[in-house]
């Protein structure tokens, strides 16, 4: 998944973090478009052919599949060609910003079959899937249920800046939130899902200007309209991601888009130009 990670769990012990820790790193060997033998690269490079995936990761795409319809495509899974197009056909510090082409829009997600029975997965031809707008929400959901079934008391799973908490936090509470700007107006929680999208960090410039990560299926390009910064706070992780994204695509009209999803949230817009 590109990113770094943190947990913090209240009356846990060491080897316990550590399934944890090897929990994220099992996640990030399925999941990542980066790694040649991952499920996810795997399945990119089988087009019209149905791939047999773990249970994990058939209902990582299933949710993801789902989450595209219930945006209506604001959010989609299927842009990675769109991020390859805008140079992102790598990790972040490797980036190459010469390997920038044309913008290329998603192809949606409408003609993904999906097999429950086998854990199956059909991709059309030229569809391929990024899951990098989901499945950190995903994996700190995963974890942290894992982390509490072994008996912790609390515990809360950071990766990429994506945060689920469950139970008590260390002061024996429930679990604060801070955002870069200061506080977030969140209530404290003890089961809660956070999740932040920006367009302040992971931005590169190729021949044809500045881009960064947050892409527009409809047109291939990152979003230019004015938003920096949304939190949402949801009931899971990955929906507070899922929603993340597909609010900054949303633009003007991202205030009214999470209200609708009964979400909690904070919008930081960048401050006008004066002339």
């Amino acid at each position: 998944m590109g990113t770094s990670y943190r947990l913090v769990a209240r009356l846990s012990d060491g080897p316990l973090l550590d399934d944890a820790e090897a929990a994220i790193a099992d996640y990030e060997r399925r999941w990542s478009r980066f790694l040649v033998d991952s499920e996810i690269t795997t399945l990119n490079r089988s087009p019209g052919r149905p791939v047999i995936v773990s249970p994990d990761t058939f209902a990582l795409i299933r949710a993801a599949v789902d989450g595209a319809v219930q945006t209506q495509g604001r959010f989609d899974p299927t842009v990675h060609d769109a991020m390859v197009a805008l140079g992102y056909d790598r990790t972040f510090p490797d980036l190459d910003p010469t390997m920038a082409g044309a913008p290329v829009p998603a192809p949606g997600v409408s003609g993904i079959l999906l097999d429950p029975a086998l854990h199956a997965v059909t991709l059309p031809p030229g569809v391929r899937l990024d899951l990098g707008g989901i499945g950190k929400g995903t994996a700190a959901d995963l974890v942290s249920a894992q982390v509490m079934a072994r008996g912790a008391a609390g515990v809360a799973v950071s990766i990429g800046g994506d945060l689920r908490v469950r139970g008590e936090s260390p002061s024996g509470g429930g679990w604060t939130f801070h955002g870069d700007d200061g506080d977030v107006d969140f209530p404290t929680a003890i089961d809660a899902g956070v999740c932040t999208s920006t367009t302040r960090r992971r931005r590169w410039t190729t021949a044809a200007g500045e881009v960064h990560h947050v892409v527009d299926p409809a047109t291939g390009r990152s979003t230019d309209d004015g938003i920096e910064t949304i939190t949402v706070m949801g009931a899971t992780a990955q929906q507070a991601e899922v929603l993340t994204k597909a609010a900054m695509v949303a633009g003007d009209e991202a205030e009214a888009f999470l209200e609708h999803f009964g979400v909690r949230f904070r919008i930081h817009r960048r401050a006008p130009v004066s002339t």
